[in-house]
């Protein structure tokens, strides 16, 4: 037997070995965890015999996972979406439970299953991943949608949900079917429910914000720290003991986290513990699947895979259909919510032990519905062909949205395209407008679009990801584009479409830090803002200012660090009024050279020229009125071309001369 250390350092390796592989191909990390899950677990190699500890911590990545979801959410965002979480959410869940026992009523005639089996398992079937298809979202930048917001919706009521389930299985799978103390049981959980929720959303929300300041005035990081775990296991604790699933009581926490000022804080904080826990949770859900049923009983586990998928798929869209959403919307809704939860697994736990199902049949079950979450990362990704394929109205649709975003841009040439219209996109906005720069900005927040568009600002509700978004907002009349959301596998797709149809445009990229700037520089961003590098610099600047130090001195100091970070900022044209150095360093600057048509460098190349060798480099060469960046260096020079250098003071006077020596 392994010890526990062991056992961790196994799951580490498995799982970084597991991840970079699924990352080569292209793929998500949750399938490279969970496929790590199938294959050290007990069922197949057997390299971990008990995962029962470890899936206990890593209940805890669902939990901080849900947690910062609800920092991106509010209350007023939550009362707008009662009637999806009340109507489609329990319109969802009945329905799939009431299609269950049909299905059951009519095997009955073949079977003696009864029909409280086929109850417990409509209510295991109607659970959808809250893991799974909640980060999936969150990568895509969708949950602000209007199909992220029904499926969230959904899956909200299906956490509700757990708790009369549990109560009904329970006395099931028992035996225990008196009626009027299974509805004893089920008021007193609807009271718990109540209860947990009103200390949570009423109580909580007046006393977070004091709670959080007095905290804060304490200047402790470590403070904060251990304060924002105790928020977070505190509220999920309150709702497991009330009977509520962990993920919403870590949810409705940081739903009231948001509503203070610490809520951007508070999400970088809780990100290390999010990620590495979620991982392992994806991990031990791996660990449940047999690959000896899947071998014994293929057609029975196919069927039992690929049936349920349609049927909830079908019947979520119907759902979502009657409560108004367009067809595009209901047909990403239902796929969304096609496959199994985890709470699934524990209704079925609950039956295990009972004669009211097979026990073949319940694992052939279990099995299909790891495999049906193993395929929710496919299904999710490819859920706009899937819809285009599908629905004959979709493209009207989305003809319509490219036509809003068009109309909005259908006037401006040479505008900025902002992609994101938070904090960062609002504030670049600003700036434009002051120096009488157009721009268009696509987000997709609906209710950040109408409140801007309302004041009149140029933002419409768009994908910046999708290829027809750019298109419509004008990215070949476009100056440069500005992402201004730091979210690297966002701006990749961004970035890769922008690279297809229009590759010479300028891109600036914002991140958190630059771990990942080398990738976005190959991937066609001009230039990469981290947030983390500008922060040093101010704080170093502000520091060297109080120290003494001469404001020239510090402005320069802080040029030569960007110099050394940000390509577009190395060098500046020289003016009259520019003073001269206090300590005798000279500065790189840029100059423009024009050619005259009797200069010797007409008809040669920049190679022929040698400028790169005597210390002087080419950044842009002026043409008809048309500029190129980073010339070839086969660039052949012509009469009436402006050549921008960039250098030290005395190379650029060689190099003009060299440059404007005439035949």
């Amino acid at each position: 037997m392994i010890s526990p250390l062991e056992t961790t350092l196994l799951l580490l390796l498995c799982s970084v070995g597991g991840v970079v592989i699924f990352r080569y191909f292209n793929l998500p990390p949750m399938l490279g965890y969970l496929a790590v899950g199938i294959i050290v677990g007990p069922n197949a190699a057997g390299m971990v015999k008990d995962s029962g500890g470890a899936q206990h911590l890593a209940e805890f990545g669902v939990v901080f996972l849900m947690f910062s979801i609800g920092l991106e959410f509010s209350l007023s965002k939550l009362r707008s979406m009662r009637r999806i979480v009340l109507g489609l959410g329990a319109s969802q869940v009945a329905g799939t439970i009431a299609f269950a026992l049909v299905c059951g009523w009519i095997a009955s005639f073949w079977t003696k299953m009864p029909w409280q089996a086929s109850f417990a398992l409509g209510g295991a079937l109607s659970m959808s991943s809250t893991a799974i298809v909640s980060k999936l979202l969150a990568e895509r930048l969708e949950l602000e949608a209007e199909h992220g917001r029904n499926i969230f919706g959904v899956l909200l009521f299906q956490d509700l949900a757990v708790v009369p389930l549990l109560i009904i299985t329970a006395a099931f799978a028992t035996g225990d079917e008196d009626s009027s103390q299974l509805a004893m049981w089920l008021g007193i959980a609807a009271v718990k429910i109540v209860v947990a929720l009103t200390v949570l959303l009423f109580i909580g929300q007046k006393f977070m914000t004091r709670w959080f300041d007095l905290v804060a005035r304490r200047r402790s990081q470590e403070l904060f720290m251990l304060n924002l775990l105790l928020v977070t296991l505190g509220a999920a604790f309150l709702t497991d003991r009330f009977g509520l699933s962990l993920a919403l009581g870590a949810f409705i926490a940081g739903m009231l986290i948001a509503e203070t000022p610490y809520r951007h804080q508070v999400e970088e904080d809780i990100k290390p513990f999010r990620d590495v826990l979620l991982g392992l949770f994806f991990v031990t859900t791996g660990m449940l699947l047999n690959p000896r049923v899947i071998w014994e009983h293929p057609l029975l586990v196919l069927g039992f895979l690929i049936v349920p998928i349609l049927l909830k798929a079908v019947m979520i869209t119907g759902l979502a259909r009657l409560f108004g959403a367009p067809p595009g919307v209901a047909m990403r809704t239902g796929l969304g919510l096609a496959q199994a939860g985890e709470f699934g697994f524990v209704l079925l736990n609950l039956i295990l032990g009972s004669r009211l199902v097979d026990h073949v049949v319940l694992q052939a079950i279990l099995s299909a519905m790891l495999l049906s979450m193993l395929a929710a990362p496919f299904i999710i990704q490819n859920a706009d062909r899937i819809v285009l394929r599908l629905s004959s109205t979709e493209w009207m649709l989305q003809s319509l949205q490219m036509t809003k975003i068009a109309t909005q841009s259908l006037k401006q040439s040479g505008h900025v395209i902002i992609c994101g219209y938070g904090r960062a996109g609002q504030n670049l906005a600003r700036m434009l407008e002051h120096e009488g720069l157009n721009y268009v900005a696509l987000d997709l927040d609906p209710d950040r679009v109408a409140a801007a568009a309302a004041a009149g600002e140029s933002v419409v509700f768009g994908d910046a990801g999708r290829r027809e978004s750019l298109l419509a907002a004008g990215l070949h009349r476009a100056a440069t584009v500005a992402i201004t959301y730091a979210n690297t596998p966002s701006a990749m797709r961004v970035l890769h479409n922008i690279h297809e149809l229009q590759p010479t445009l300028p891109v600036i990229v914002r991140t958190v830090d630059d771990a990942d700037l080398e990738k976005l520089i190959a991937a066609g961003a001009t230039e990469v803002i981290p947030e983390i590098v500008e922060g040093s610099l101010m704080l170093a600047s502000h520091t060297l200012v109080l120290m003494g130090v001469p404001m020239r001195r510090v402005v320069r100091r802080v040029e030569e660090m960007r110099d050394e970070r940000y390509s577009l900022l190395r060098g500046y044209f020289h003016g009259a009024d520019d003073p001269d150095d206090d300590d005798g360093h000279e500065q790189v600057r840029l100059q423009s050279v024009p050619i005259d048509e009797n200069a010797e460098a007409v008809g040669k190349t920049l190679e022929e020229l040698g400028l790169a060798g005597g210390g002087v480099e080419v950044t842009a060469i002026r043409r008809h009125g048309i500029r190129g960046v980073e010339p070839a260096p086969d660039t052949k020079l012509r009469a009436s071309d402006i050549v921008v250098l960039r250098g030290m003071p005395e190379m650029l006077a060689n190099a003009e001369e060299r440059l404007s020596r005439r035949r």
